[in-house]
């Protein structure tokens, strides 16, 4: 069956263009086990994936039953940005994926915007997305809600119908769903069952499945 070239791909960073999440899983693991919340590398993704920092900070109050500590936040970021800018890669296949796309794309996180422009300027992607950085700070309400994909579609001037979502976590599947897109599931790291159970239309686990299943949305 034949795919309708998309009129904007609508990429999610970590994860998808950029391999944060096991370096972001380990950072915030440390910080946390210091604090006496001891979660394995399935549970950090059973609870964080996917989610704003300030939902998972939350979340690790409310597991700990007790406030984290005022400098929490900035010693986590301070961490982090250290070990992305020492170890962060782009997805093995990302950059030949966007080589051939002809169709119109962007990048839409729950990621700071400070984390997400750091992020792409250090696996050397960032001038490829000039003009189309979108993060859950710039809406009401982060992925799972609907509101970035669509702020996302709005302002690339897509219809969210037109709109393939690229996406490696639950959260950012209900998002593309709701907001009424194609949504494909990325499994390069996330078991591929829980994306299917999470609704996605395909699930993949290499970035050179992704032109197929984009159609006639790659140049020739």
């Amino acid at each position: 069956m034949s795919v309708s070239p998309p009129g904007l791909v609508i990429f999610d960073c970590d994860g998808v263009l950029v391999d944060s999440e096991p370096i972001a899983n380990r950072v915030f693991a440390r910080m946390l086990a210091r604090q006496g919340l001891v979660l394995g590398d399935a549970q950090m993704d059973e609870l964080f994936l996917g989610r704003t920092m300030t939902h998972c900070l939350a979340l690790a109050a409310e597991r700990l039953g007790r406030a984290l500590p005022k400098d929490f936040e900035a010693e986590h970021d301070r961490r982090l940005f250290d070990a992305l800018a020492a170890e962060l890669v782009p997805v093995p296949g990302v950059m030949q994926v966007l080589d051939q796309l002809a169709s119109p794309f962007c990048v839409a996180t729950n990621g700071s915007p400070d984390k997400l422009r750091f992020s792409l300027a250090k696996v050397g992607l960032l001038p490829r997305f000039a003009g189309c950085l979108f993060s859950a700070a710039e809406v009401a309400q982060a992925k799972p809600a609907p509101d970035l994909f669509l702020h996302a579609a709005r302002s690339m001037g897509a219809s969210p119908a037109a709109c393939v979502v690229v996406e490696d976590s639950p959260t950012g599947i209900a998002a593309g769903l709701a907001a009424g897109m194609r949504v494909l599931g990325f499994a390069g790291r996330t078991p591929a069952e829980r994306l299917r159970a999470a609704g996605a239309h395909r699930v993949f686990t290499g970035m050179d499945e992704l032109p197929a299943l984009l159609g006639t949305g790659v140049a020739a």
